[in-house]
């Protein structure tokens, strides 16, 4: 086991990757390149989302549920972690938020082609093995959620098709990477921000999307 000073090192260290991995995939969708100039755009999408997201995640108290369900995983793995339910939710939040998921899902339903699930997973392989030596075993159990997550769209997956545009699917992963630099934020800071009760920002981003 790494001692304390080597998993706080680690646990800064990990943070910062994710801040980045976030702003990467913000600044990807928010700037574009017109005429040879660096043209912003998406602000409002984002900030709308947010509000309206967290706000209805408040409501609905979802940190809270999950929180409860990695302690109820907790209690059923026997483990003694103190840091089993931080290491469970915030790796679940890094590897389920993002493009790659859904896209690969849906591909997955209506081509039969898993290939960019493929990919993904080996992506968030060396995520989920550093989380797990940073924060302990919990972070093994996000793999519950990107099962539920993955196995849910491919089944909805001839009914999402028609809903899960091209500047949808663009806008559901410019909010979940502002999203997955919260994860980061509560990694390498001090306070914490409730990112799961923000998560209702990725459904209203898909309605604002057709709206605006």
């Amino acid at each position: 086991l790494l001692q304390e000073r080597h998993q706080d090192a680690l646990s800064k260290a990990c943070g910062i990757c994710v801040l980045f991995i976030g702003i990467a995939g913000a600044m990807e969708k928010m700037l574009t390149v017109t005429d040879g100039a660096l043209v912003g755009g998406g602000s409002l999408l984002v900030i709308a989302s947010l509000a309206t997201g967290g706000l209805l995640g408040e409501m609905l108290n979802i940190e809270d549920k999950i929180e409860r369900f990695g302690g109820w995983l907790k209690e059923k793995a026997g483990s003694k972690d103190s840091r089993f339910i931080e290491a469970f939710v915030s790796t679940s939040l890094t590897i389920c938020i993002g493009a790659m998921a859904i896209v690969g899902s849906m591909k997955d339903g209506i081509l039969h082609d898993p290939s960019m699930l493929y990919t993904k997973a080996i992506l968030d392989l060396p995520i989920v093995m550093v989380f797990t030596a940073t924060m302990g075993i919990g972070a093994l159990f996000s793999a519950i959620p990107i099962l539920l997550l993955e196995g849910g769209i491919t089944l909805l997956a001839s009914v999402l098709a028609g809903v899960m545009t091209d500047a949808v699917i663009a806008n559901l992963s410019m909010v979940g990477s502002v999203l997955i630099f919260c994860v980061g934020i509560n990694l390498f800071c001090p306070f914490h921000v409730k990112v799961a009760n923000m998560l209702p920002a990725l459904i209203t981003a898909s309605i604002l999307t057709f709206i605006m």
